[in-house]
């Protein structure tokens, strides 16, 4: 059994026990958290799809951790106008667990 679920703009394919990196949810470690917006449950051959999202679905996870990537460069420059830029980012993301899924 899987789900497609929406958070931070992007979406995943999840399943129990997985353990997904997503962008920051503002909640402390070890709490559980219901992720409302879920696109598709696929049991088996049973396939849900939703318009957009499924009205009576939820996804359960856990908190796992919070944290931030690896560092990224970012080089601008324009070609024989003297402009260069860099840029350093580091995205924050949450791990979650997902515990179970609820149709």
């Amino acid at each position: 059994m899987y789900a497609v679920v929406k958070t931070g703009g992007k979406q995943y394919r999840v399943s129990e026990g997985d353990l997904v990196k997503v962008e920051r949810i503002d909640e402390e470690r070890g709490n559980t958290i219901e992720l409302d917006e879920v696109l598709m449950v696929a049991n088996g051959e049973n396939i849900e799809v939703g318009t957009p999202v499924l009205p009576n679905a939820c996804v359960v996870g856990e908190i796992v951790k919070h944290g931030k990537a690896k560092k990224i460069i970012v080089f601008k420059s324009k070609r024989r106008k003297g402009y260069r830029k860099k840029q350093g980012h580091r995205q924050i993301y949450t791990n979650l667990r997902i515990k179970e899924i609820r149709t």
